[in-house]
């Protein structure tokens, strides 16, 4: 028998009989969150998780995890809205995490070291799905199809791949190198077959297409500029705006009037100021119904277009006339010689929506030799009317883009990118086409499609920003005005060791940091580690036999990954 003295001892092993755990009436759990950058990319890319492997030193991990999803990083982190951006929690504390930047080294760094794509050949006999257009859509398209062992073939009008991104995005802003590269390596790939001068509704039919493959991707995009007058008004020099970048792109020369007024916010009336200004143009006006993205300005009612691209407008010389729409039209026959300018401002109305309106009084006049819509572009109907209804001027598709139409003879077929309602962005594009890809295996291996539940992110307010201390963005490089020509890249990349210091300023939201607080604050050793090295929290492991649910761990999680959960 076992003797205590009066101050008690006990022998070795004793304390671990007493299994204080069953006092607990809550208890901790590893509960992974969505990062708010993930649920906001369009594409599904889940930044925080690249990010990390970029912390650990995993560069080609990390590209790996992109490209599970988006095949075209180099381009993306060019040309992207970023989206993700917007939403990162990081910007509640100093600034957002430059997601882009981080997105264009890996995809560069790709091409230059070569790394391959993580698929595999399909077999020989393999379904080949066809696929009309190879833009963004299209090539994102065959990637994921290629990806669920499926074989696709590109057909596209033009003689080379790449839609708008080559004939309509100057070379300042994606040079034709890293396009041209990093599309070829998509094209490369064993599984996809590109044929070039091949034209829907000229040289192939849908029904043709719908008879002779298993599935149709539809991914012809947006290349017809809306209809635009001024109460009926158009002068007779109209051009629509992107019609003028394809010009300057192809050929290289624009009209260049002393004056000209372009209409709209979006990139490509940014994108054609700024040509404009390269083109020799004196004095280029941009009239937005919007302001210009800044601090106190919400990104849903700033101008659309990229931060970035409107500040380097202003930059440029520029004048951008925010809050301003076009009144009428100053003729000299049909020639314009002005504008009348109004200003336009948000007023709820009757039935409690916010409309834009013009404000009577406010009427300026601008005095300019040329007027340019740059406000949006719908599909053709070429080849597509047995599909389209009358005056439809994008496909209505659900989530997983299949075709809203009520004909079930088009059932095997799918749509994404600016074809598809809703979308308009090279990310939304390649967005749309991953999950038609997933719809499109699916179907032809009669599968249910995965749920998707509506993930909420982690919040700003679930961070413990005690062990997060403020640091600021690191800048890319750019261009000095004086040297920005037609074809110099105006953005930089950051370096190996800028995108490290960049990465390190992730929160890591909703994800283990590893960072050892659970492990080394617990008072009762109730969190065990393991000698695996992780960063998905499994390092981790919850010993409930003597966890009694105090919820140190959780308090002290940075990133909140830890949740306390009731435990009957």
């Amino acid at each position: 028998m076992t003797i205590l003295t009066r101050a008690a001892y006990a022998e070795p092993g004793t304390a671990l009989n007493f299994k204080t755990g069953t006092w607990r009436v809550q208890k901790p759990v590893h509960q992974h969150t969505p990062a708010p950058c993930h649920i906001a990319c369009p594409a599904g890319e889940d930044a925080q998780a690249y990010i990390a492997q970029v912390q650990a030193g995993n560069l080609q991990a990390a590209w790996e995890t992109l490209v599970s999803v988006n095949p075209l990083p180099a381009i993306t982190g060019r040309v992207c809205p970023h989206f993700c951006e917007s939403a990162c929690n990081r910007k509640d504390l100093d600034e957002a995490i430059a997601i882009h930047a981080i997105e264009r080294f890996l995809g560069d760094e790709a091409m230059n070291q070569n790394w391959a794509y993580p698929v595999s050949e399909p077999a020989a006999d393999a379904p080949e799905i066809a696929i009309v257009g190879a833009g963004p859509a299209g090539l994102s398209a065959a990637y994921h199809l290629l990806r669920a062992g499926y074989r696709s073939v590109i057909f596209d009008e033009n003689p080379e791949a790449g839609g708008t991104l080559r004939s309509a995005l100057p070379p300042y802003r994606l040079p034709r190198s890293v396009l041209e590269l990093e599309i070829q390596r998509l094209l490369d790939l064993p599984g996809i077959r590109f044929e070039p001068l091949t034209k829907l509704g000229r040289d192939i039919s849908l029904d043709e297409l719908k008879n002779n493959y298993p599935a149709v991707f539809i991914g012809v995009g947006a290349q017809k500029a809306q209809e635009w007058s001024i109460d009926g008004a158009t002068p007779s020099d109209l051009h629509s705006g992107l019609d003028l970048i394809r010009e300057w792109v192809s050929i290289g020369t624009l009209p260049t009037p002393k004056s000209v007024a372009v209409v709209g916010a979006g990139n490509t009336a940014v994108d054609l100021s700024r040509i404009m200004k390269r083109a020799g143009v004196e004095e280029v006006h941009l009239i937005s119904h919007k302001p210009i993205p800044g601090p106190g300005i919400p990104a849903s009612e700033a101008m659309p277009a990229i931060p970035r691209e409107v500040h380097e407008a202003l930059e440029e010389g520029v004048h951008i006339h925010e809050y301003r729409g076009i009144r009428r039209l100053i003729l000299r026959g049909e020639k314009v010689t002005g504008v009348e300018l109004v200003h336009m401002k948000k007023l709820k109305q009757p039935n409690g929506r916010l409309r834009r309106v013009a404000f009577s009084g406010t009427e300026t006049i601008l005095n300019v030799e040329q007027v340019i819509p740059a406000i949006g572009q719908v599909m053709e109907h070429n080849g597509l009317e047995s599909i389209l209804e009358a005056g439809l001027s994008h496909f209505d598709t659900d989530e997983w883009g299949h075709i809203l139409n009520q004909s079930n003879a088009y059932k095997t077929c799918f749509s994404g990118g600016d074809a598809r309602y809703g979308s308009g962005t090279v990310t939304e594009a390649v967005g749309d086409a991953r999950r038609a890809a997933i719809a499109i295996a699916a179907m032809l291996e009669d599968k249910n499609l995965p749920a998707t539940p509506k993930a909420e992110p982690l919040s700003f307010s679930q961070l413990n920003l005690n062990y997060y201390a403020q640091a600021s963005r690191i800048a890319e490089p750019a261009l000095p005005v004086a040297e920005r020509e037609e074809e110099s890249e105006i953005t930089r990349s950051l370096d190996l060791v800028s995108i490290n210091k960049e990465a390190k300023r992730c929160f890591s939201c909703g994800n283990c940091l590893a960072c050892d607080n659970c492990w080394t604050l617990c008072p009762d050793s109730a969190v065990l580690k393991t000698r695996d090295v992780a960063f998905d929290g499994s390092q981790y492991v919850f010993d409930y036999d003597y966890c009694k649910g105090c919820g140190l761990c959780a308090e002290e999680c940075p990133c909140g990954y830890i949740s306390m959960q009731e435990d009957l």
